[in-house]
């Protein structure tokens, strides 16, 4: 005779098969995760990680930013609504945006989006900060969100 108990650890056990599965073979439905290609035109080796680190003084943080694109970079006000990287709690948080830029995602390239920012976006190129409203990024690009610098990592 089978019991409730019997049918909940039954059930238990068929979760937990199924997220081992997943872990083991990619996303829910058991696909292979996709390879995405990075900006310069390199494959990657394997699932991207897309985040911004802050620097300070030439340093990289550890104050880590994670996000899955499209994603809004700013900072929180309940007047504008949520927004996906929330920038408001770092010391430099005062020269972002409510919503200061979007990253958005395409075939494995990552570009950036001034969202009509009041400071700017900025990106590092050829050892002078450019300012930009649209532009592709690489892994390793340095971004400032006015005074606030960001290293754009994937992997």
């Amino acid at each position: 005779m089978t019991t409730p108990n019997d049918m909940t650890d039954q059930a238990t056990e068929d979760i937990l098969d199924a997220v081992d599965s997943t872990e083991e073979t990619g996303d829910e439905a058991g696909a292979p995760l996709e390879e995405a290609v990075v900006a310069d035109g390199g494959e990657s080796t394997g699932s991207l990680n897309p985040r911004l680190i802050v620097k300070r003084q030439g340093v990289e943080t550890e104050d880590v930013f994670g996000f899955v694109a499209p994603a809004i970079i700013g900072r929180f006000d309940p007047s504008v609504g949520p927004i996906d990287v929330d920038l408001g709690g770092i010391e430099e948080g005062g020269y972002v945006s409510r919503k200061h830029a979007k990253i958005t995602e395409a075939d494995g390239v990552y570009s950036i989006h001034d969202l009509g920012s009041s400071n700017g976006v900025y990106l590092l190129r050829d050892d002078e900060f450019q300012r930009v409203t649209e532009s592709e990024l690489a892994d390793g690009d340095e971004i400032a969100f006015g005074n606030a610098r960001f290293i754009f990592r994937l992997s």
